[in-house]
């Protein structure tokens, strides 16, 4: 199931952050090519946005390449998605764990039991 996070605060537009993160799921194969990503209404409700921020999102991912929007089927994950670069995984890594960070941050979380948590989860995304 795909799991993102919004921050309202981050600073970072809310379309943004979820295009943000769908690539990232792609680009580490949690999503697959011909992957079927949750409608915008569903999208919408579990993210407690308005709907159009999620057309934007996906709509600026079709426009990219990474998803393909099929009339009356929904969204997909691009058959020929492109790999992102070193640049963009970067960028994107640097948001998150800044996101990470500051909640972490907020809750006084001891900056060992963060990292320890975060190695856990991306053990979980090796093949």
């Amino acid at each position: 199931m795909l799991h993102l996070q919004i921050d309202p605060h981050s600073g970072v537009p809310v379309y943004r952050q979820m295009m943000d993160q769908i690539r990232y799921y792609i680009a580490a194969g949690a999503l697959k090519p011909g992957a079927k990503l949750p409608s915008i209404r569903e999208m919408a409700k579990r993210l407690s946005v308005n709907p159009t921020t999620v057309v934007k999102a996906y709509t600026e991912l079709q426009h990219e390449g990474a998803i393909e929007m099929r009339h009356g089927s929904g969204a997909f994950v691009a058959q020929t998605t492109q790999r992102m670069s070193e640049k963009q995984k970067k960028q994107i890594l640097r948001r998150l764990a800044r996101q990470l960070a500051v909640e972490a941050g907020q809750m006084r979380a001891d900056p060992k039991a963060v990292l320890k948590i975060l190695a856990d989860e991306l053990e979980r995304f090796e093949p």
